[in-house]
């Protein structure tokens, strides 16, 4: 205020504002946590400044933020942000923005971890080759802390590379794609094998059961002509059509014999008859 002492007093008011950018406070923001799948898990940001900042929780890289019931949300606005029943889905690092209209705007990062133990899901647990083909079983699998992978056949032992097996890892956060391609399946490659997935927090596996296909099923790597050996265009056409009015090709060569034998068989019945018909009739002179 500014005044006068004159007789009246005269004076004059003035405001100041001191505006002060946002930060935020190192106590008591959360840090980065570490929790299991299942429990609740509530995050704090504590920030000060002029006027008083407000808060909001971003995903880092704009991923969408699950709230349960299928209802998802970009950001979530105030200093405290509770999950319930945390999940995988929740994993993963936030934002706490703190913002008063008066730059710069600040931020921290908080890693939020979830931990859980593997589950394994296998999309074809049958699979059908046959000898000589090439096949490739997969296995997909969700740990964290990561898991450790691997192949057994059904007695245990593990499947190690080598000139008849590669099994491959394709990681991605904390899902595993197994895959185990067997090069030219011979017969003690049929059966059951396993993928087994590993961490601290427990154990699980698949089983695929590889199975023997005949020739005749398998069209995969063999071209059109490579059907049961034949190698003549009718030939083939003719199996096709035979497996389609679900005759076998030996039952149709057996048709095929029993016409050709027909008009032998009707010749040698019209001669018996003829025979028994000349002894039959009376003699004349």
């Amino acid at each position: 205020m500014c005044q006068i002492n004159t007789d009246p007093m005269k004076s004059q008011v003035g405001y100041l504002d001191v505006v002060v950018p946002p930060d935020i406070l190192d106590y008591p923001t959360s840090t980065d946590m570490v929790v299991r799948e299942g429990t609740n898990v509530t995050l704090r940001c504590a920030a000060t400044g002029s006027p008083p900042p407000t808060i909001t929780w971003r995903r880092e890289g704009g991923d969408t933020i699950p709230l349960g019931s299928g209802v998802e949300v970009t950001s979530v606005e105030g200093p405290v942000f509770n999950i319930t029943r945390v999940n995988r889905l929740h994993m993963g690092a936030y934002l706490c923005i703190a913002s008063n209209g008066v730059p710069p705007t600040v931020s921290k990062r908080i890693l939020l971890t979830v931990h859980f133990p593997p589950m394994i899901w296998i999309q074809n647990q049958l699979v059908g080759a046959v000898e000589g083909q090439q096949i490739t079983l997969e296995c997909n699998s969700e740990a964290y802390p990561k898991s450790i992978n691997y192949w057994t056949r059904e007695r245990g032992d593990i499947i190690a590379q080598g000139n008849k097996y590669e099994p491959a890892l394709l990681n991605n956060a904390y899902k595993v794609h197994m895959k185990l391609t067997i090069r030219s399946v011979g017969p003690a490659d049929f059966g059951s094998y396993k993928c087994v997935s590993k961490n601290s927090l427990g154990d699980t596996d698949g089983s695929i059961k590889l199975y023997r296909k005949l020739s005749s099923d398998y069209d995969g790597n063999q071209g059109p002509n490579e059907i049961l050996g034949m190698s003549d265009p009718q030939q083939i056409a003719k199996h096709k059509d035979m497996k389609l009015r679900g005759r076998s090709r030996e039952s149709m060569d057996l048709l095929d014999a029993s016409a050709t034998a027909k008009p032998s068989s009707t010749a040698a019945v019209f001669l018996v008859a003829a025979f028994s018909v000349r002894f039959l009739l009376p003699a004349t002179s």
